[in-house]
């Protein structure tokens, strides 16, 4: 049994012209890893590496100690896929398309009818099991995907963007559906843009940007005492420079910076800086080792 979830060694792919991935080394421990980054930042390029359903453009990857590119069949056998994009037969049950899944993993017909059974209650779906999923709304659909996704009772399940288009209470159900897969015995791997989700269900992060590592590692949300994270109206570049001159360490992120000042009142010294720079301020609140404040401090690529 090893201790990784999924490793990628100089990974690199691209479209085309169109470069997706940018040298990739990480090494991702199994529990619930959060997947993080913008639209187009190659989130989703990377499941489908380390899932066979692309070829690398260079390097290498492996699944739960085995390598995508020799051992492909043994890792599908083991572990799940939640697409972001539709992919559920619309003229099917909920029941027969999920006795179907459990089926194609390799269950009996009496152990895939069972398993379907269990799991579509686990997702809150058992009324609905004998409705078309051409009849479901985006939530149900979403979480059809989900029951799919681990009805073979996988190691590890991929989840591409599992919240995307749902309301507020769809999104706490989903969460709390994720957040109970570790109770199961099955490890996670969280993509989203939405960094309170990864928060909230995700014990480790991968931080990408346009297909670069930014920042992985243990999640922690602890108060730094030291610190405050400031927003502008304005490019505040002159500000953090002349807050330097004064004194603190400032890390800065498009329009927002993290500031800290052990000499003094950094709350102080922000506002006297920000007003002799004639600057606005959009918000000012202490910060934390958040993934928010992650993203602010590794504003370069690693």
């Amino acid at each position: 049994m090893t201790d990784t979830a999924f490793t990628a060694t100089n990974l690199g792919h691209a479209f085309g012209d169109v470069v997706a991935l940018h040298g990739l080394d990480v090494s991702v421990p199994r529990g619930r890893t959060g997947l993080v980054g913008a639209n187009g930042a190659g989130k989703s390029t990377l499941i489908k590496v380390l899932l066979g359903i692309l070829d690398p453009t260079v390097g290498s990857t492996s699944v739960l100690g085995m390598d995508s590119a020799t051992e492909l069949v043994d890792i599908r056998s083991v572990i799940g896929y939640m697409p972001e994009g539709p992919c559920l037969p619309l003229d099917q049950t909920a029941a027969d398309f999920l006795v179907y899944a459990a089926g194609t993993a390799g269950l009996p017909p009496e152990a895939a009818r069972q398993r379907a059974s269990d799991v579509l209650t686990l997702v809150g779906l058992d009324e609905e099991r004998f409705r078309y999923l051409g009849d479901f709304s985006t939530g149900m659909k979403q979480r059809a995907k989900l029951a799919q996704a681990i009805v073979h009772d996988p190691e590890l399940v991929f989840l591409d963007e599992p919240t995307s288009g749902l309301d507020p209470s769809g999104r706490d159900e989903m969460l709390d559906l994720i957040a109970r897969l570790g109770s199961f015995g099955i490890d996670v791997v969280v993509s989203s843009h939405v960094l309170r989700d990864i928060e909230r269900t995700c014990d480790w992060v991968v931080m990408l940007d346009e297909g670069t590592l930014l920042h992985t590692g243990a999640i922690g949300g602890d108060i730094d005492e030291g610190a405050v994270r400031v927003e502008f109206a304005q490019d505040p570049t002159a500000i953090a420079q002349d807050l330097e001159r004064r004194g603190a360490s400032v890390s800065q992120s498009g329009r927002s910076l993290v500031v800290r000042y052990p000499a003094g009142d950094v709350y102080r010294l922000v506002r006297d800086t920000t007003a002799s720079n004639n600057g606005t301020l959009r918000r000012l609140a202490g910060a934390s080792s958040s993934l928010e404040e992650l993203f602010i401090t590794h504003g370069e690529p690693l």
